[in-house]
């Protein structure tokens, strides 16, 4: 008899044929991610960006520095919507939040032993209350690849569902390490069982070890954001990130989100982008001329 968790997975009627999934992508941009390039799509994509920085150089002064930088844009740019959040790790969650003046922006943190999610849970745990206690809005965990591959389905939800608690009022994304799971099929099973433990966001990658956001990935994980909505009235968010680098990158999400899940994520509580270097990129744009503000 089929557990719980393989027949949620077994009620999803999203494609696993790559071949498919790839011609469905390829016909989907061909026909509209032209038509998003353009300003006013460039300034709702800097809108929804985790302006991240993840190095193992960060210090209290160097965070502290990244945040102000975010405040200042918010002082002298007062015609355009800032950034969605910052994206720090646990420790710096209170730093952030002392720095942080914009009412506006959220502060994420990556937690649950991010990027490789191989520790202790009793430590994921513990590092994800910390984070929300030090500040955090929102809380980025790695679903265990590890018990996943293992076809350990029961481990890896009951996990999601443990860290999920910990947040307790902050947003839970769950990132896929959609270059480690390869195929369409292990993409859209974990994308079931994540928002099947209570995640409020799916997301592609770390962007640490792995191939990083895949246009692939994001169309099965778009439709099955979808499929759930459908079957359940929640709506989930999808974040790409993990080497979205350009303008042209960041429409192209833009344009599946558009297209599979439509108008209602067009929002940055449902729609984010993990990057360090997109919003320089995006500014470029938009302000026609070579920036590097952040």
């Amino acid at each position: 008899m089929e557990d719980k968790y393989h027949q949620a997975i077994a009620k999803s009627n999203v494609t696993t044929d790559d071949a498919a999934v790839a011609a469905a992508l390829e016909k989907l941009l061909a026909e509209h991610h032209q038509e998003n390039m353009n300003q006013e799509v460039y300034k709702f994509l800097f809108n929804c960006i985790d302006l991240t920085t993840l190095k193992s150089t960060d210090s209290q002064s160097s965070v502290a520095n990244f945040v102000e930088r975010v405040n200042d844009f918010d002082n002298e740019h007062p015609e355009m919507k800032n950034v969605a959040a910052v994206c720090v790790y646990p420790n710096f969650a209170q730093v952030a939040r002392t720095v942080l003046e914009v009412d506006d922006v959220d502060i994420a943190c990556v937690a649950g032993c991010f990027p490789s999610s191989q520790s202790f849970i009793e430590v994921k745990v513990a590092e994800v209350a910390l984070a929300v206690e030090g500040g955090a809005d929102e809380i980025d965990i790695v679903l265990n690849q590890g018990n996943f591959l293992d076809g350990d389905y029961e481990e890896v939800c009951d996990e999601i569902s443990e860290l999920k608690h910990s947040c307790r009022d902050a947003r839970l994304k769950v990132i896929l390490e959609s270059g480690a799971l390869k195929t369409a099929e292990n993409i859209r099973n974990a994308s079931v069982l994540s928002m099947y433990s209570g995640a409020d966001f799916i997301k592609t990658s770390t962007g640490k070890d792995n191939p990083g956001a895949d246009l692939k990935a994001a169309y099965i994980m778009c439709q099955c954001i979808k499929e759930y909505y459908e079957q359940t009235g929640r709506m989930v968010g999808f974040k790409p990130a993990g080497g979205v680098r350009t303008a042209e990158d960041a429409v192209a999400y833009y344009t599946v989100v558009k297209e599979v899940l439509g108008e209602q994520w067009l929002t940055n509580e449902y729609f984010r982008i993990g990057a360090s270097g997109l919003a320089n990129n995006l500014l470029t744009k938009i302000w026609g001329t070579e920036t590097k503000y952040f």
